[in-house]
């Protein structure tokens, strides 16, 4: 069975950091860019990062330039977003996708694979 796992969310306080994982079972990672993505209440969801699939490429949303770090460890096969200075406007869910790429790019589009979410509350 192909899927995406998500972990590390929680509650943290304005300021503080965590670490999200996404780790893939039933298919190798190595063949796929990754998306972090992120959905609030009552908004839309949001591309927040994403990486190549060979880590040469990655973007950032402009709300988390400067905060968020991504990067990936295909031997493990994970994929991991640091995240610093969080704020409350970062509180969400924040779900991972894969999309097979033959290049070594990235975007927020055509995801083949979804997790199913982990929750990021950011309050004092």
């Amino acid at each position: 069975q192909l899927q995406l796992v998500e972990s590390g969310g929680g509650l943290v306080q304005p300021g503080g950091s965590l670490r999200l994982s996404c780790a893939a079972s039933g298919f190798t990672l190595d063949y796929y860019a990754i998306g972090w993505f992120r959905q609030a209440p009552g908004k839309e969801r949001e591309g927040v990062s994403c990486i190549s699939r060979r880590g040469g490429t990655t973007n950032y949303a402009d709300s988390v330039k400067g905060r968020f770090t991504i990067s990936r460890d295909n031997a493990k096969n994970t994929v991991y977003l640091q995240m610093n200075s969080l704020k409350p406007e970062d509180t969400a869910v924040y779900y991972c996708a894969a999309d097979q790429q033959l290049l070594d790019r990235c975007s927020f589009y055509g995801m083949d694979y979804w997790g199913k979410g982990t929750l990021v509350t950011v309050s004092s």
